[in-house]
């Protein structure tokens, strides 16, 4: 299967390319959408559309019976106005593919045309899955996609979906059994206390000040309810206060992330979390508002699914193209997918060396030669599994 992904190199490229000058924000996919059937048609695999508005389900079927699986990738781009150097930049201000999903969704078609070309060796049946809205967290566009019926006619035994990876280089691939993706939940938390003269502090209950105090007490969540065994990240992304020089503030926002990798720890964080900013606000005279949002949950693989993928990756790249690798606290919406269904969610390595920035930064990049390995294993791997299903 590298081999011919190799043949198709040229216009998986292209497919990245054009999709990378021409970016869509989450839920406005509609040009996306459209490219990506006019592929679909081209090759000659039947589709569905309406899924989260601009998602669609193609369905390759094998000419002899077996299970199902289903391979996904992510459409939409980021509000980031593009800083790379390249010829292909975006074209279209303030939006950028800063996360891959260009990458992601031609390596997809790229995978669909190679096993359309292969359907009477198949058995069994391939779902490629084009997902909307990923980035718009804690919505997102898996939940919808699947409120929508995508699984309703083609229910998949297992899932598998890649993400390029700045982290690792061309060649290699990451693949975790277990959490390799983290919870990823939002707060807002308005603090009220009561403004006046910088210079009567005595007469006033100081928002500022309250929010201090709060920052300094949750981030003894982590460090002290916590177990130590267990990963967990508060952040404060954002402070929003206060008038002038001289008058106290009478109310601060603050807005940030939880992180965790188990159930568990995510529910003890939430629990304490609203515990101490209540508690610490109220201690010192204020009151609060916390708006709190379940993100996406943490992105949880099948062992044998991944021991499947792993060695998927080491017969297409060989035994030292699979290292070692620890999980991130990045949120990804395919945890909500592995929440009904078993599957693999692994890194493909794209790093550009030196220059290398990371995902979500303006001046982000792949090395493109990763494009033809990813859609080589993609490919491989949904063979393995389904040659795993039917054993």
């Amino acid at each position: 299967m590298k081999q011919q992904a190799q043949q198709l190199f040229e216009d998986i490229r292209a497919i990245r390319r054009d999709l990378h000058e021409h970016p869509e924000l989450s839920g406005e996919e509609t040009e996306t959408s459209k490219k990506i059937q006019a592929k679909l048609d081209e090759y000659g695999i039947r589709y569905f559309t309406g899924y989260a508005k601009t998602g669609i389900l193609a369905v390759i079927e094998g000419a002899r019976p077996g299970k199902t699986v289903g391979l996904r990738a992510d459409i939409d781009a980021l509000p980031i106005t593009e800083k790379a150097d390249v010829p292909f930049k975006s074209k279209v201000d303030g939006k950028m593919h800063a996360c891959g999903h260009d990458a992601h969704t031609a390596m997809l078609l790229g995978v669909g045309k190679l096993l359309q070309e292969q359907k009477d060796d198949i058995a069994g049946t391939v779902l490629l899955i084009f997902q909307p809205a990923e980035e718009n967290a804690p919505t997102g566009g898996a939940e919808q996609m699947m409120a929508d019926g995508i699984f309703d006619r083609y229910k998949p035994d297992v899932l598998l979906a890649q993400h390029v990876w700045p982290g690792l280089p061309a060649g290699q691939v990451g693949v975790i059994n277990g959490p390799i993706m983290g919870n990823s939940d939002r707060f807002q938390v308005t603090i009220h206390g009561a403004g006046g003269h910088a210079s009567m502090p005595h007469q006033t209950v100081d928002a500022i000040v309250i929010a201090n105090q709060v920052i300094s007490a949750i981030q003894t969540i982590v460090s002290r309810n916590a177990n130590p065994m267990d990963s967990g990240v508060i952040t404060i992304g954002k402070i929003s206060g206060g008038y002038r020089y001289n008058v106290v503030a009478d109310s601060v926002v603050l807005e940030g992330t939880i992180r965790s990798l188990s159930d568990d720890t995510k529910k003890l964080l939430k629990k304490r979390f609203h515990e101490i900013v209540k508690g610490s606000t109220e201690m010192m005279g204020g009151t609060c508002e916390i708006d709190y949002s379940d993100g996406y949950p943490a992105t949880v693989n099948t062992q044998r699914w991944a021991e499947v993928v792993r060695a998927s990756a080491k017969k297409q790249l060989g035994e030292a193209a699979v290292p070692e690798v620890i999980g991130s606290m990045a949120g990804e919406d395919f945890g909500r997918f592995l929440k009904k269904y078993e599957g693999v969610y692994y890194w493909l390595g794209t790093s550009v060396g030196d220059k290398q920035k990371p995902l979500h930064d303006p001046g982000f990049m792949i090395d493109e030669q990763s494009l033809s390995i990813g859609t080589g294993l993609m490919a491989q791997a949904a063979l393995d599994v389904l040659a795993e299903l039917k054993e």
